[in-house]
Formats: structure tokens, C-alpha cells, sequence
């Protein structure tokens, strides 16, 4: 089977892509208003870009029913500064309460119980609950398609300080027992990463 994008509707194409790219690792992203008002919500078009300068990105997608920009993308274009916090399953159903699109004024540190604590080098507040969290500076926000549902945004951060639980942190590596995190994949559907395997690559040819 073949299909042209262009010949169905961005909601048959949103289904095709979220249900074949999985599992997709979750930014749960803290922001804070120019007024002040702390905002945080979950998206999964996240990854990381390069390590030196330590970059990643996340897509915040424009509301599928209005096409109207969400408040992390406002907020971040307004101040320039975002956190990234892991999702561990332990925070799994907070995470989701934030999935909501409230009202700009909602706080929704207040509607998931989850604890704001001060960053170093940036504004918006970390999440406790959160086992890592990157403090972020914008380095660019790209944006695709047209001012329409279905639409995007690039949001690509500069890493300027990592918070990481000591007993995630290991003789230099992350103990992904420890992590435990959470994938997302179509529909209501999540995955944990319990069963995992080793291939050894070669970096350079013989």
C-alpha cells in the first residue's frame, strides 16, 4: 500500500505517523508566562539534536480543533527559557492532567499536584517529582506548515543545566531501571522500557 499525504485529511495523516513512530520519548515541559503564571504540558515529538552544544528539540503541534498556538510555545516565545522534564511512570498520571488544554491562567503545577522547584540558570520551575530535567535557553523555534490545525513548530534548546537524581546517575551513565520511563505511543497508549537488548556497532571501519 502507497499513500499520498496530500490526498487525505492531516488528522488520517496524524494517525498514520503517531501509530508507526513509537515508542516517542516525552518532553513534560515547564514554562513561565511574561505575568508569571507557570505552565507545564507533555509533548512527544521530542529527541535530542547534538551534545556539543548539549541541544534538543520538541514540536509543540498547533490545537487540532482551533489551530491556535499552545501556551509552552507562547510562553517560551515570549521569555526564551523552557525546562524539560523526563516522565518516569511514578508522575504518569499527573503527566496526562496536564494534557488538557486549560485556559492560559491555569496553573497546572495546581491541577497535578506536582511540586515546582527553582532552576539555576533559568526562570521556569523544574519538576520534583521529575527524576531528570534539562534547564533550557532557546536557541530557535521553526515553524511548518500554515497558520492551521495540524500544523507545527521546532523548538530547539540549548541545555544549560542538568538535574539528575543521584540514584538515576551511575559511574557516569543513567540507569534506566532506575529512570523508568514512559513512551508514548497512538491513541491512549503508553510503553515502559523493561525489555531491552544489547548489538555491539563498530565505529570505524576495519
Amino acid at each position: 500500500m502507497i499513500i499520498d499525504p496530500l490526498e487525505q485529511s492531516p488528522k488520517e495523516n496524524h494517525k498514520i505517523m503517531i501509530g508507526s513512530i513509537v515508542p516517542r520519548p516525552i518532553a513534560f515541559v515547564s514554562t513561565k508566562s511574561k505575568d508569571g503564571i507557570l505552565n507545564l504540558a507533555p509533548f512527544s515529538y521530542f529527541n535530542g539534536v547534538c551534545s556539543n552544544p548539549p541541544t534538543i528539540m520538541f514540536a509543540p503541534a498547533r490545537r487540532g480543533y482551533d489551530g491556535l498556538t499552545k501556551d509552552t510555545l507562547n510562553n517560551i516565545q515570549d521569555t526564551e527559557e523552557f525546562v524539560v522534564n523526563l516522565v518516569s511512570e511514578e508522575i504518569s498520571d499527573q503527566m496526562v492532567a496536564c494534557s488538557t488544554d486549560f485556559e492560559n491562567e491555569v496553573d497546572e503545577f495546581e491541577v497535578s499536584g506536582l511540586t515546582p522547584v527553582d532552576c539555576v540558570k533559568v526562570k521556569p520551575p523544574r519538576v520534583r517529582e521529575s527524576k531528570v530535567s534539562f534547564e533550557c535557553k532557546l536557541n530557535t523555534i521553526v515553524e511548518i506548515g500554515k497558520a492551521e490545525a495540524g500544523a507545527g513548530f521546532i523548538v530547539i534548546g540549548t541545555i544549560v543545566m542538568f538535574h539528575i537524581d543521584d540514584k538515576v546517575y551511575k559511574e557516569g551513565h543513567i540507569d534506566l531501571g532506575v529512570l523508568n520511563p514512559i513512551g508514548r505511543l497512538a491513541g491512549n497508549s503508553y510503553t515502559r522500557i523493561n525489555d531491552t537488548f544489547d548489538i555491539v556497532r563498530q565505529i570505524k571501519p576495519k
